[in-house]
């Protein structure tokens, strides 16, 4: 089949066909052009203006705001000796509704072309991000060859002809996503950045929690960083670990806001039922108890003994571990690499960052308060988006 012919089947939502052709043709850019960053700053103005109502396309404007990307800028001094890698193709998860938008404003800001395949499940925020960009690119026309977004479903010939172009590819969605993609090869000087099937963790002070004054607060970022997402966000905590003299006290205040918090989440009786069944497969295997709790909305599971294996059985819908430290060394078994985010409640950051690397753990790259942990940041699972989709042209 010939690549023009591929290249009609997908469903063009910015750019065409001729897009992603012309695109081979693209001048890379040094990154944070000028031209960008006007460019993501009118973007973040356009949607503002909009006011969708969703708070991930709000945090995603806010994000875009030129102010905060020149401070991102600061932390790249040799962007003039760098450009892009040429063109980027983004595959992006499909449960994340605004993922996309953020891994496409890096591979722009690295100075690169970009081919991102949107999510296959629809989302409203997906299409008000994408008319924005539509409107825009009239405005800065100098810009159209280096932006295209589709949907296809899976497609051989279509992961071969994207992979085939690119320069850099990027894969988010989770291992049997990383696996498909990698039946597609990429050029010998292409690179690749996946982005894993991984969990999170949250560490909660007791001590320091049961004297906090702003416990509903706290509860509401609890429920952003859990139920916004169903939990399928790598970001999203799944084990509670708690430190601390007052316990159960704290539990007890901690999960009565929670609950509170989740009134306003929706449970299907197949997540009821789903919870249940993941709770008996866990405790087949793992040394764990149902604590009972005044909605089923919660779901706690209280882990008498750390594995490796304890997170294969993992759950979403509301579901969480809990375990109790006494030392935190015994933690290290949990902080696997496919541990991403360490969120805190309670801590100095200082002091957690110290215990963490007290103990050298395989897993973990971010530690974020909570409520914080799908802010999205240039690094990313350990990867420096920038540096990795752009090169460096050195001068002796």
């Amino acid at each position: 089949m010939e690549i023009a012919d591929v290249l009609n089947k997908p469903l063009y939502v910015v750019g065409n066909a001729s897009t992603v052709l012309e695109m081979s043709k693209t001048y890379p850019m040094q990154p944070f052009a000028d031209i960008v960053i006007d460019f993501l700053n009118a973007l973040s103005k356009n949607l503002m203006r909009g006011k969708s109502g969703f708070s991930d396309v709000a945090t995603f404007a806010f994000w875009c705001r030129k102010a905060h990307i020149l401070s991102e800028k600061a932390k790249y001094p040799e962007c003039d000796s760098r450009l892009g890698r040429g063109v980027v193709f983004h595959s992006t998860p499909s449960n994340v509704a605004v993922n996309f938008a953020f891994s496409f404003a890096a591979g722009l800001l690295a100075g690169n072309a970009n081919i991102v395949r949107l999510p296959a499940k629809p989302f409203e925020q997906v299409d008000i991000i994408c008319k924005a960009i539509n409107e825009l690119l009239e405005e800065y026309i100098e810009l159209k060859p280096y932006i295209c977004m589709l949907k296809f479903p899976p497609d051989r010939t279509l992961y071969d002809v994207f992979s085939s172009m690119c320069d850099n590819r990027v894969v988010w969605g989770g291992d049997n996503t990383i696996a498909e993609l990698r039946g597609s090869a990429l050029p010998p000087r292409a690179n690749e950045i996946t982005f894993a099937d991984r969990f999170s963790v949250l560490a909660i002070d007791s001590d320091a929690y049961v004297s906090l004054p702003n416990k509903h607060e706290i509860a509401e970022h609890f429920y952003n960083d859990t139920f916004l997402t169903d939990q399928n966000a790598c970001t999203s905590p799944r084990i509670i670990l708690w430190y601390g003299s007052r316990l159960e006290e704290a539990k007890q205040l901690f999960w009565d806001e929670a609950i509170k918090s989740a009134e306003k989440y929706t449970l299907q009786p197949v997540q009821s039922v789903g919870k249940l069944f993941a709770f008996y497969d866990a405790a087949a295997h793992e040394d764990i108890s149902l604590i009972p709790t005044s909605s089923n909305l919660i779901t706690r599971i209280k882990v008498n003994k750390l594995t490796e294996t304890l997170m294969n059985f993992k759950y979403n819908s509301g579901t969480f571990f809990e375990y109790d430290v006494n030392d935190f060394a015994n933690t290290r078994c949990l902080f696997t690499k496919q541990c991403q985010t360490l969120s805190y409640v309670g801590f100095d950051k200082a002091k957690l960052h110290s215990m963490l690397m007290s103990i050298r753990p395989a897993g973990i790259d971010r530690i974020v308060p909570i409520g914080k942990t799908m802010d999205f940041s240039l690094i990313w699972d350990g990867n420096d988006l920038i540096r990795t989709m752009s090169r460096v042209i050195e001068l002796f």
